[in-house]
């Protein structure tokens, strides 16, 4: 497949793949107005919507696999357009929380079945740069949503922030009908119904790397989640950052993390696709633990945090796409299913950090860097557990 089309798909995919963490990050932004105009609780909506963002990739990534790409990721953003327009007119926090539930299981669709699109596709070394280029375009979303949220915010409110979120989900509706086709033909789909899902879990379960792969990403991505639920508040208020002083320093993050990511194809063909990540989780961990290391001694400067978290997504940014390649590899013809287990334990594990780390908040760097740290710890003993435990075959 020539470069030109692997780009378009690229730019398709990442768009559609975009519209979930578009409408988390674009509304963080909004979160303070949306508590002095509908009352306390907004963060409820926060985790409600990575709540269902997560369960629901398991549905939509089993019925991609028995019934196509197509018709499922259709239906997700239909629902996903149909809640954004809830959200807007939401007269009371529990009407927002009720529909950013349902957009998060609208935004869930797109999100797992473009990766199985991927599989589809693309292979190997091919695979990884495919993933790599989706992330860059993805990318867009923690890169620009922030500070397109608080413009949107300072100069329409942010009511405005979830008619944008509808439009991006309008025009992800568009692309599909007009530029992607199905990539699962009829006779490589599993048996519909709970048995052929029941089999396909069995597999996956079975698949001791497949385990710990999915255990690395949650983790890893953990750490990011972490920063994303407690980041607006500790920049604020404790750093007394303006929405878009604050807005810009998630991006710097957010860029150090989809800039590495460009590094995966080149990294992969000169050492091998399984060869870099434990450095890379090495690298991850060892950046965060001095940064709580430093922080526990007392030491909280602006520069310092946000230097150590640039070079520690910087390392993630390298591990997550690499390891989401190597989980599918053996399981191309599940791969919607064995996709979906894995975002799945991703989102839900950062949905639960994320509430307990809310727990834990006193305004301060302390609780946020802390339990990003231990979930890089995590990510790097399930690292080792993985690649050191277990003979893993290099991808065709």
């Amino acid at each position: 497949m020539n470069q030109n089309s692997l780009f378009k798909n690229a730019v398709i995919l990442g768009l559609i793949t975009a519209m979930g963490p578009f409408a988390i990050d674009m509304y963080l932004p909004a979160l303070p107005d949306i508590e002095k105009s509908l009352g306390e609780g907004a963060m409820l909506s926060l985790t409600a919507f990575f709540a269902s963002f997560g369960v629901f990739q398991l549905i939509f990534g089993t019925l991609s696999d028995m019934y196509g790409r197509r018709a499922p990721m259709l239906a997700g953003l239909i629902l996903f357009v149909a809640a954004g327009i809830g959200c807007a007119l939401a007269s009371s926090v529990g009407m927002l929380v009720l529909f950013r539930f349902l957009q998060g299981i609208g935004g869930a669709a797109g999100m797992i079945i473009a990766r199985a699109v991927v599989r589809d596709l693309y292979h190997g070394v091919q695979e990884v740069k495919m993933m790599s280029l989706l992330m860059l375009i993805f990318s867009v979303s923690p890169l620009l949503a922030p500070l397109a949220g608080s413009y949107v915010v300072e100069f329409a409110g942010w009511r405005a922030v979830f008619w944008g979120i509808t439009i991006l989900g309008g025009l992800g509706i568009v692309l599909l009908l007009t530029s992607l086709s199905e990539t699962l033909p009829r006779e490589k789909r599993i048996e519909a119904g709970f048995d052929g899902m029941k089999k396909a879990f069995a597999i996956l379960v079975r698949d001791k790397p497949f385990v710990g792969m999915t255990l690395i990403g949650a983790f890893g991505i953990t750490t990011f989640f972490i920063y994303l639920g407690n980041s607006s508040f500790v920049m604020m208020e404790y750093y007394g950052l303006s929405a878009r002083g604050f807005s810009l320093a998630f991006s710097a993050n957010a860029a150090a993390f989809f800039a590495a990511a460009q590094c995966n194809g080149w990294l992969a063909k000169r050492f091998g696709i399984h060869n870099i990540i434990l450095p890379a989780t090495i690298g991850f961990t060892l950046c965060m633990s001095i940064l709580a290391a430093l922080v526990l001694a007392g030491f909280t400067a602006l520069p310092m945090v946000l230097g150590l978290m640039f070079a520690s997504f910087a390392f993630l940014g390298i591990v997550i796409p690499t390891i989401s390649v190597m989980a599918l590899a053996n399981h191309g013809d599940i791969a919607g299913t064995a996709a979906s287990v894995m975002n799945t334990v991703q989102l839900v594990t950062g949905a639960a950090v994320i509430a307990i780390s809310g727990l834990f908040a006193d305004g301060t760097p302390m609780p946020m860097v802390l339990g990003m740290a231990g979930s890089a710890l995590l990510t790097l003993g399930f690292s080792i557990w993985t690649f050191a435990g277990h003979k893993i075959e290099e991808p065709a």
